[in-house]
């Protein structure tokens, strides 16, 4: 039952924070961490981190 809840949580502070991304008033990639903390899969964790990568290359292109 405690792996399921651990489960459930982390899955919505995933969603929140994707939802979070595009809405002002939530904090999109610290419900993401979080969800993927508590989660603590570490496959979830690299594609992350090539997320923020992949932003970060495309947000200083545009940036010049």
């Amino acid at each position: 039952m405690k792996i399921l809840l651990k489960k459930i949580s982390g899955i919505t502070l995933i969603v929140l924070g994707i939802f979070g991304l595009f809405l002002p008033f939530l904090q999109g990639i610290l419900m993401i961490i979080a969800g993927l903390t508590i989660l603590g899969d570490k496959k979830l964790l690299k594609l992350i981190e090539k997320g923020k990568e992949y932003l970060k290359k495309r947000k200083s292109k545009y940036k010049k």
